[in-house]
């Protein structure tokens, strides 16, 4: 039997003994190496060749997103999964679009944890269990898909109104001037906006005016955005 390689890299040395041992108990598994240092991993990944490296994402002073673009970039072929207690919607879509293909919660079962593994080294794409029934995750998996950010606007179900609003605060207009562009109250393009970045799992305007631009042709960003009425 081929046995999946697995590269640890966690910080806690309690928990990343735990992990290995855990993992060596698996007739399918096998831990190649195991850090709890990034520089060292990375330094490791041209001779042990793992499937599947287990990341920490809170490493202490190192930066495991950083960590995720380099491995992504000089090792495609290495499968990564993120392995953290509640990560926040925030992280798992910037460790998505840097190429993770899986999380793992902290708290899993052991069953959980070993499928994830096992599925990330089969090619499939693993998000944490309290984001799979969400809009969010929908939203992940099309960056998964696509890698590209005007993607996550075309993907998501937008009202009429929603969309004429994405159009003017990527041209820069304060919630006033859109207000009376619209002929609506200044309370109600705030309302339009909070529920722009819901969907779209954002925070600021700025970053709604950041995926419109990242369009080739925002300008026409009406024409793509899926539509239903208000």
């Amino acid at each position: 039997m081929k046995k999946i390689r697995l590269l640890v890299v966690e910080d806690n040395r309690f928990l990343r003994e735990g992990l290995t041992a855990m993992i060596r108990e698996q007739p399918d598994l096998k831990v190649i190496a195991a850090f709890g240092d990034c520089t060292k991993a990375l330094q490791s990944l041209s001779n042990s060749k793992p499937n599947v490296m287990l990341l920490d994402l809170g490493l202490r002073n190192q930066n495991s997103l950083q960590v995720v673009k380099t491995v992504r970039k000089n090792f495609p072929n290495v499968g990564i999964v993120i392995m953290d207690l509640i990560p926040l919607e925030s992280d798992v879509l910037d460790f998505v679009k840097a190429g993770v293909s899986g999380f793992i919660l902290k708290d899993a079962t052991t069953d959980d944890f070993l499928k994830t593994i096992r599925s990330v080294a089969s090619g499939d794409k693993v998000l944490p269990q309290h984001l799979t029934e969400s809009l969010f995750s929908q939203i992940v998996e099309y960056a998964i898909q696509n890698s590209n950010p005007s993607k996550l606007i075309e993907s998501v179900r937008m009202t009429k109104r929603e969309r004429q609003v994405i159009e003017l605060v990527a041209d820069g207009l304060t919630n006033k001037e859109i207000a009376q562009n619209l002929h609506l109250s200044t309370y109600t393009v705030k309302s339009h906006i909070h529920n722009i970045l819901e969907k779209l799992a954002l925070h600021t305007r700025v970053q709604i005016a950041n995926y419109a631009h990242a369009s080739d042709s925002y300008e026409t960003i009406s024409d793509r955005i899926s539509m239903i009425d208000e």
